[in-house]
């Protein structure tokens, strides 16, 4: 992906998160990584209008490379996960369900209702809360992210990985579907929560099945 590719992407991707409703105004933040560079959104921009133009590149280490804004305040968070995992692409939204789910009280875990969840790699953590932008939020974020796709921050909001950003995307969706799935159930009463076993049945099936591909009619 070229240097204009990844400013492109950044860009279309904040404005399609804004379109699905998990990005308002200014709040989020999307990067891409290619090599040793990093495309981040710039800080204070409308995401839903976000342009090329509104995008910044900096080296993995923090250092600008190109660009006529400042990067996100959250440069730091995005930094650590790309240094510390595998993913190269990162979305920080503050999704509706996924926010309110992050600011239950004594809550540290998303639980597994659906096997769908499985796709992020189980249940998911939330973070302890840490001022925005602080290397305290982004310690805590990268280990709530481990063996995971996605994780919640604390009165904060949500992140999600992937090794792309419509991957990235998929994953923030699929979190906020999986926030609003609890919410409602516990409106109308207790969750009940996948197993261990039951989780391990779905993934043995899943695999079996080849669940989520394409497969030709051998007919």
């Amino acid at each position: 992906m070229t240097d204009t590719e990844s400013r492109d992407r950044v860009a279309a991707t904040a404005r399609r998160l804004a379109a699905e409703g998990l990005l308002i105004g200014t709040a989020g933040n999307v990067s891409v990584r290619s090599g040793d560079r990093v495309a981040v959104t710039a800080t204070g921009v409308v995401l839903g209008d976000c342009t090329a133009d509104e995008v910044t590149e900096v080296t993995v280490g923090g250092d600008i490379l190109a660009g006529r804004l400042l990067p996100t305040s959250e440069l730091d968070l995005h930094l650590k996960i790309y240094q510390r995992t595998g993913a190269t692409a990162v979305v920080h939204t503050h999704a509706p369900y996924s926010t309110a789910v992050a600011c239950v009280d004594d809550l540290t875990v998303l639980p597994v209702l659906h096997y769908q969840q499985l796709l992020l790699g189980g249940e998911i953590r939330i973070a302890p809360y840490a001022t925005f932008g602080s290397p305290e939020l982004a310690d805590a974020v990268v280990e709530a992210l481990t063996d995971r796709q996605a994780a919640l921050m604390a009165n904060h909001g949500s992140i999600a990985v992937g090794a792309t950003l419509d991957k990235a995307v998929d994953n923030a969706l699929l979190l906020e579907w999986a926030a609003a799935l609890y919410q409602r159930t516990r409106a109308m009463g207790r969750p009940r929560a996948l197993t261990g076993d039951e989780q391990i049945a779905v993934v043995d099936q899943a695999i079996r099945l080849r669940y989520g591909t394409t497969q030709e009619n051998p007919a």
